[in-house]
């Protein structure tokens, strides 16, 4: 929806009059003129889009909806995806602006059209009527479902209170499962009255509906089911209502979930079947990686005819831009701030392509763990990742690619001393995160055999190599041990940036658009829930062989990935299970989606952690109790080789030598302290 609707809306809001009032001012916008014409309702929608409540560029975990685009990042909310060096890096535990009030507001709205359109059903076609109904009712679905992802059970405010007049102003939280058959009816509906294409730019449709109902399905499925594996069973009653609004009852989860899942499959299999929208494939080759990586690079930006977009937040430079390149370019091009995602190693463990210890962890010696036998040299730090999924490659800077035309320089040092070299730390493990490279005496005593940085360019180090030449112990863009702003764990974002070597970041002119639904995730949608229905012995809903579907979702993913495809159908195992998690992480990395499914998955406290990837790992490898960490994967050039090596260790710049944080209460947020002590009604939630 163009930012022109809502300017020329608030033009008209705002200029206002001291006049007598009992008369309707001329410049006064009533519903009238509103909602009795196609253009009063692009004024009418563009108000209810702009306060949507969208997870893009101007969303970020740790602030919630203030809709400002500045120090815009993704993947550095606990999930493991990237390491960002300011505090807004942190587990996904609460939102400083609760979405709470706003979406009040955006209800009042939404309640306010399906109220008052009917009004005025003769100005419109049927069809045109049908769908404006069907948006009213997509958008409360929208709002609801947001507000139950974070704190259950809500209050279901489903008709205008007025105020003053309304005699039952407050509105209690309802239960977790009622809160979410609203959802599902909201919907429901909305599919029901949405035409099946977008009758104007930036509106929705039967498809987007059906689209956002699986996700929102799946939560709710997972939700009803893992909230049961939380020891003491994760539920609770409020303290003023008696009314169940975080959980389900004993007796209740079991069909809950299958309820919810079976819906999620229907919506999935809808959009499937209607062969609308596919998976983008324009550049796309068979056996050929670099093909594959550039297709993955460009759907992202593509908007013309793009058939994986299903719906998609447009900006337009000047009107309508956020911040994304400014904080987030390799420092290479020296934009206001830089390197704000800093993908870990342990993201990268996801992907197919790279050598193992038996652990399953990244090999980068010859012995059999990390810190047995000497590093394996490379003759470049590509080398490393040639083998690499493409679709790794298109969401990462690697050390030593290719970036806006320009080699990107990452490495953390230099090594001066004797081949072959031995691991450059005698502990990797968890207890020894806060063990890092500047503590050691190869750096620390004289004459030293390890050189860093503290700082980039002209406080750097320089090194003099045994032929006479020089290079600077850290590069271009580090990482620097005293230096947030740079490659922290020897990785960069590629992902959401623009690529165009002519575009120079500032404060606010990035235009890319960003994808808030698109096909993968629908096969995704699909394919979970079909494990999980099997897994609970539930008949396919709509006649498809459930598990079939879900193996070719898969498949067609990797496919186009570059991925090794699966050589057996997905079955009613857990195993089956996290193979479709675990590919959901990999799809969906730095669409802020992840952080999500680890709730409802309910992986993120210590005794879930285990499913933390999507995949089974030892939790201890990377927490502690309620505490975890990740690791970065750094270069070192070695002066006696002429060679590059690989170590894998904690994060190791003090900008980066973070832990965090969560426990089961976590899985629900903090109802507002203001809301609950002035409400007669309304609970706290009943775990804190």
């Amino acid at each position: 929806m163009r930012h022109k609707l809502i300017s020329a809306m608030l033009c008209m809001t705002l200029a206002t009059s001291c006049v007598d009032m009992d008369i309707t001012p001329k410049n006064i916008v009533t519903s009238e003129s509103l909602l009795s014409n196609e253009s009063g309702m692009d004024i009418y929608m563009a108000r209810l889009y702009s306060n949507m409540p969208w997870e893009d560029f101007k969303y970020l975990p740790q602030r919630g909806m203030n809709f400002n685009g500045w120090l815009s990042a993704m993947g550095i909310d606990g999930t493991g995806e990237a390491m960002n060096r300011d505090g807004i890096c942190c587990a996904f535990t609460g939102e400083e602006n609760v979405y709470w009030g706003k979406a009040f507001e955006l209800l009042r709205d939404a309640n306010f059209l399906l109220e008052n359109l009917p009004k005025y059903q003769s100005s419109y076609a049927e069809i045109t009527y049908n769908h404006y109904l069907g948006e009213a009712y997509y958008v409360r679905a929208t709002v609801f479902y947001a507000m139950a992802r974070r704190f259950g059970g809500i209050p279901l405010v489903t008709k205008v209170i007025q105020y003053p007049g309304d005699g039952n102003l407050e509105v209690p939280r309802a239960s977790e499962e009622e809160t979410w058959d609203q959802v599902l009816a909201d919907y429901d509906k909305a599919i029901e009255l949405m035409m099946p294409s977008s009758p104007k730019s930036g509106y929705s449709n039967k498809y987007v509906a059906l689209a956002f109902k699986s996700e929102a399905m799946l939560y709710a499925g997972s939700v009803a089911k893992y909230n049961e594996t939380v020891n003491g069973r994760l539920t609770g009653l409020g303290a003023k209502t008696g009314v169940r609004v975080i959980g389900f009852d004993e007796d209740r989860w079991q069909e809950a979930s299958k309820k919810y899942f079976t819906e999620a499959y229907k919506a999935a299999s809808e959009v499937i079947k209607s062969d609308v929208y596919s998976l983008y494939k324009k550049k796309w080759a068979a056996n050929d990686p670099e093909a594959q990586y550039q297709n993955m690079v460009d759907m992202f930006s593509d908007l013309s005819n793009n058939p994986e977009n299903i719906y998609v937040k447009e900006y337009v430079y000047p009107t309508s831009t956020h911040a994304y390149d400014s904080y987030n370019l390799p420092l290479t091009f020296k934009a206001p701030l830089n390197c704000g995602v800093c993908p870990t190693a342990d993201f990268v463990e996801l992907f197919d392509g790279f050598d193992r210890y038996p652990d399953g962890t990244l090999k980068v010696t010859t012995g059999n763990s990390c810190t047995e036998g000497n590093y394996v040299m490379y003759d470049s730090p590509m080398d490393y990742y040639k083998n690499a999924e493409p679709r790794l490659r298109a969401y990462v800077i690697f050390p030593g690619d290719v970036f806006k035309g320009k080699e990107i320089e990452i490495y953390a040092g230099v090594y001066t001393g004797a081949a072959p070299v031995k691991p450059l730390l005698s502990d990797y493990s968890y207890g020894a995160a806060t063990t890092k490279y500047n503590h050691l005496s190869a750096y620390k005593d004289k004459p030293k055999t390890l050189y860093l940085s503290p700082k980039p360019e002209d406080q750097q180090e320089i090194v003099t190599l045994p032929d006479g030449s020089t290079m600077t112990a850290a590069g271009q863009n580090g990482p620097f041990y005293e230096d947030g702003g740079s490659a922290m764990t020897g990785l960069l974002a590629r992902k959401w940036l623009n690529p165009d070597p002519a575009f120079v970041p500032r404060e606010g002119n990035s235009a890319q658009p960003f994808i808030l639904m698109r096909y993968a995730e629908v096969l995704l949608n699909a394919a979970e829930a079909a494990v999980e229905l099997s897994l609970a012995s539930v008949s396919s809903p709509d006649g498809t062989d459930m598990l079939s579907v879900a193996t070719k979702a898969i498949n067609d993913i990797r496919e186009r990935a570059g991925a090794q495809l699966l050589t057996a159908s997905l079955t009613s195992t857990t195993d089956s299970r996290d193979i479709v998690r675990k590919e959901r992480r990999k799809e969906l990395a730095f669409e802020h989606k992840t952080k999500w499914d680890l709730r409802r998955w309910r992986v993120n406290h210590y005794e879930g952690r285990d499913g933390f990837w999507g995949e089974q790992r030892n939790k201890d490898r990377f927490s502690n109790t309620t505490r975890y960490r990740f690791r970065g994967i750094y270069p070192f050039y070695s002066t006696a080789t002429g060679k590059w090596f690989f170590d894998v260790c904690f994060n190791y710049t003090t900008a980066g030598d973070k832990d965090f944080g969560y426990t089961p209460v976590d899985y629900y947020f903090s109802i507002p302290d203001g809301e609950v002590s002035k409400s007669p009604v309304i609970d706290q939630q009943p775990n804190r």
